[in-house]
């Protein structure tokens, strides 16, 4: 890079095209099974008051005291880049009465914020793809999500994903656990590192979120939230994994999850995998009962869920981008137009028989490394000969080498019956 010449910001990262094309091929596949489940896309905006985090999230969570981008507009008023987007779903909720006719389930994609260290599968932006329910209160809605959450995986082909839950239980009774937690943890106060002491003072269960392994090693010890159920909780989260245990969905219980937000009651869950390092978590969510009637709503019981879209595609096959099924090659002013007609016709007649166009000046020796680096099963070759024969050469780039001539007007179908033989991409016929 040239002296002066500008680069991105620490931690806002550029998506090249073959990540990008991961990002498309998983948006769409999302896109099918949640409209397939009956989930509507709902698109969010990035900027929203400061506060609706600060009472969603909880001011005493690094989020909102550390990670968020809070600024302040020309009118004074105190805005941040969304650093998750369920608060700003819920607030759309109440703001337009979606729940007035029932059930709303809803999902959403883009990007969110929060500046923390860069590393490997954790970026200052990150890209989410989420669904939540309101409406629904009955432990179903956790089986039905987690069930969406796996029919994703098996469309995108992946395995080796660890499904993790725990019931943090009602609102009550997790603030009943804070206290069981702050008072085993008052007779180690002195030996916690000065942010767990902080932690432990605002709010204990935020030690979770500890990176020490002094604070971890007293966790492995501390009681169990599952031990402040009452039995209404404990027949929710029994029913929970009866119905994952019916549909043979595989999962760990883990007493210690308890996830990063303040909103969450009863079940919560991480799906993980082995393969990310550190950054083992790839979709996370849970029930928030409560936070509805929070921000200013009715009593509404919700649920959802994100992934993160930089770990989920990391977790693809590493692949190029899709390669197209021919390159156009022409040559000379009056093919290059004869071209442009032959392009738009097959691009109108077959949009998934992939076509890339070759014109302009330059040899054709030039033009041909062009669709080898494109690694294009075919290379059409319109030059003034071929134009004067009403032909188009077509060249074999793979297996055996072969030319063959086929008149211009039976171009478009000659091409449609070869890619179905090889099926390098899928041709939807119009």
């Amino acid at each position: 890079m040239k002296p002066g010449a500008f680069s991105r910001v620490r931690g806002m990262n550029d998506l090249l095209p073959e990540e990008a094309h991961h990002f498309a091929m998983i948006e769409t596949a999302a896109r099918e099974v949640f409209e397939a489940a009956g989930f509507g896309e709902i698109r969010l905006p990035m900027v929203e008051d400061s506060r609706l985090f600060a009472r969603s999230i909880g001011e005493a969570t690094d989020i909102v005291e550390k990670e968020m981008y809070t600024f302040k507009d020309r009118n004074g008023d105190a805005l941040a880049l969304r650093p998750e987007a369920t608060a700003g779903c819920v607030r759309a909720v109440i703001e337009h009465d979606l729940t007035r006719g029932g059930p709303q389930r809803l999902w959403y994609r883009g990007p969110m914020f929060r500046h923390e260290r860069p590393q490997k599968g954790r970026h200052r932006q990150f890209h989410q793809i989420g669904v939540e329910v309101f409406g629904i209160a009955s432990p179903d809605l956790e089986a039905e999500l987690l069930l969406l959450a796996q029919s994703l995986w098996e469309r995108l082909g992946l395995e080796g994903l660890t499904l993790e839950l725990n019931s943090l239980g009602t609102a009550e009774e997790r603030l009943q656990y804070r206290s069981v937690l702050a008072d085993y943890f008052a007779v180690h106060r002195g030996a916690l590192e000065p942010d767990d002491q902080e932690r432990l003072k605002r709010n204990p269960l935020r030690l979770f979120d500890s990176k020490s392994a002094a604070t971890q090693a007293f966790l492995a010890q501390a009681p169990l939230l599952s031990d402040s159920l009452g039995e209404t909780s404990r027949l929710h989260w029994q029913r929970v994994r009866t119905l994952l245990d019916a549909m043979g969905i595989p999962y760990r219980v883990n007493p210690r999850l308890v996830r990063g937000l303040d909103y969450y009651t009863q079940t919560v869950f991480e799906w993980t995998s082995t393969a990310l390092g550190a950054q083992s978590a790839v979709c996370s969510g849970g029930r928030y009962d409560g936070l509805v009637e929070m921000l200013g709503g009715g009593s509404t019981p919700a649920m959802g869920w994100a992934l993160g879209l930089e770990r989920l595609a990391a977790l693809l096959t590493r692949k190029a981008v899709e390669r197209p099924f021919a390159v156009l090659v022409t040559l000379g002013d009056a093919a290059e137009e004869s071209g442009f007609t032959l392009v738009r016709e097959i691009r109108r007649t077959h949009p998934g028989l992939g076509i890339v166009l070759c014109a302009g000046p330059g040899p054709l020796k030039a033009k041909l490394k062009r669709a080898d680096r494109l690694r294009a099963a075919r290379a059409l070759i319109l030059g003034e000969e071929e134009l004067a024969q009403g032909v188009v050469q077509v060249k074999t780039l793979e297996g055996p080498p072969r030319v063959d001539f086929v008149p211009r007007s039976e171009v478009v179908a000659y091409l449609a019956q070869v890619a179905l033989s090889l099926n390098p991409v899928p041709v939807r016929e119009r």
